[in-house]
């Protein structure tokens, strides 16, 4: 029986290893007094390979929403509907470094970088969500504040769910905070 050679990590893996890399340092050191050398090296990989899969050192906390999120948005500009699109964004996410970021924000010393992170995403969501709503007749002034609660409910959902994570799923932390949207 031949035996297979590998060099490296696998590339499924190393996503999740410097994941869990960078959250252990960010508990360990603080978001800021981490860098993405620190990252790499605790990992076992190349600075390059981090930059195979991030972009950012807080792209690490957000890959797997930013994930869902890239879908969303693909869905909303193929015509999907707007609240079936947001509550499929919960659909098997798994607790993973932005829930682990979220719940110990403070210890990791990232509130302010996950507050304007979140800023981001969710104005990516309430544009997206509006020209959705635009294209399907809603007036533009109406599909933005529309949009713009939708995309809140969605990373308010995400904060609640983070804090309960036993709880419930993400799906149907989604779909309360959308009813009320």
């Amino acid at each position: 029986m031949a035996t297979e050679s590998r060099t490296g990590r696998p590339r499924a893996s190393s996503r999740e290893v410097l994941s869990e890399a960078a959250c252990e340092l960010f508990l360990e050191r603080g978001y800021d007094a981490t860098s993405v050398s620190d990252i790499t090296r605790r990992a076992g990989v190349s600075r390059s390979s981090f930059f195979n899969y991030f972009s950012a050192k807080s792209d690490v906390l957000w890959s797997g929403f930013d994930a869902r999120v890239d879908e969303a948005i693909a869905d909303l500009r193929d015509g999907g509907a707007v609240s079936e699109v947001l509550l499929a964004i919960g659909d098997g996410l798994a607790p993973d470094a932005l829930a682990l970021a979220i719940v110990n924000a403070d210890a990791m010393g990232i509130s302010a970088e996950l507050d304007r992170d979140r800023a981001i995403r969710q104005f990516r969501l309430q544009r997206e969500a509006a020209a959705r709503l635009v294209r399907d007749g809603t007036a533009p002034l109406a599909a933005q504040v529309r949009a713009g609660a939708a995309a809140a409910a969605v990373l308010a959902a995400v904060w609640a769910w983070a804090d309960h994570t036993a709880g419930r799923s993400l799906t149907e932390t989604l779909a309360e905070a959308l009813s009320v949207a």
